[in-house]
């Protein structure tokens, strides 16, 4: 598997068969990679999975979908919301689901947090439930983005299920988890080979970087990969 961070919570992921984006948050995103294009970022892609509805997450989904036909798997909401956009290549599904798209398996957790746009300029629409996902390819180590969230009990119940071992982790507080907490969800509930925060280092609200998580981590501190966005990593 191959991991590219694209700043805030966008990650490009690449595994056989198979080039997928994860809340591809490009255009207006502070963290976004210099001197990458949208185009770059977003090369090859046939799967977009979105964890919840807010504009920092959906980001360029609508034009990228429409650019290079990539399947959207999302929840029912926005999946619909999508549709009245003119994106037809669209997988709705809900929490505790798992869909089988070919190349891998994804599906939804939940996730602490709200879930609602502004894109189409008349005011908040809501756009259901926020969620985490969870990722799993054959011959890879599943993966765990937890979206936005705050740290909850039942995530001892998505490690039973899943036993996912690379955590995509937001940490910038505020909005999401902080350091303490989002090192306590890891380090409680978790036996995380690779932990890599995200939802920092973007807007000015939010922590700019990963040191207080690394600290908070204690004697996992070693699990944690902290790439500069648009760093590579091979997992």
């Amino acid at each position: 598997m191959k991991l590219t961070w694209l700043g805030h919570s966008a990650f490009r992921i690449e595994v056989k068969d198979a080039v997928i984006l994860i809340d591809p948050f490009f255009t207006g995103n502070p963290g976004f990679p210099a001197g990458l294009t949208v185009e770059e970022a977003s090369a090859g892609v046939t799967h977009i999975l979105l964890t919840h509805g807010h504009d920092d997450h959906v980001g360029d989904t609508v034009a990228i979908a429409k650019a290079s036909g990539a399947q959207v798997t999302a929840n029912f909401e926005i999946c619909m919301w999508l549709s009245g956009k003119g994106i037809s290549n669209i997988n709705p599904m809900n929490s505790g689901g798992m869909v089988d798209v070919g190349p891998f398996k994804a599906g939804l957790t939940q996730a602490i947090h709200s879930s609602a746009t502004s894109q189409d300029g008349d005011g908040l629409k809501y756009m259901g439930n926020p969620h985490g996902i969870i990722l799993a390819a054959p011959g890879e180590k599943v993966l765990y983005h937890m979206g936005d969230t705050d740290v909850f009990g039942d995530m001892a119940l998505i490690n039973e299920l899943h036993q996912p071992k690379i955590g995509l982790v937001p940490i910038g507080d505020r909005f999401t988890m902080g350091a303490k907490a989002a090192a306590l969800a890891c380090n409680r509930f978790f036996d995380f080979e690779t932990v890599i925060p995200c939802h920092y280092a973007s807007f000015p609200m939010v922590d700019q970087s990963a040191e207080r998580f690394i600290a908070a981590m204690g004697a996992k501190a070693g699990t944690v990969k902290a790439p500069k966005a648009g760093e590579a990593l091979t997992l």
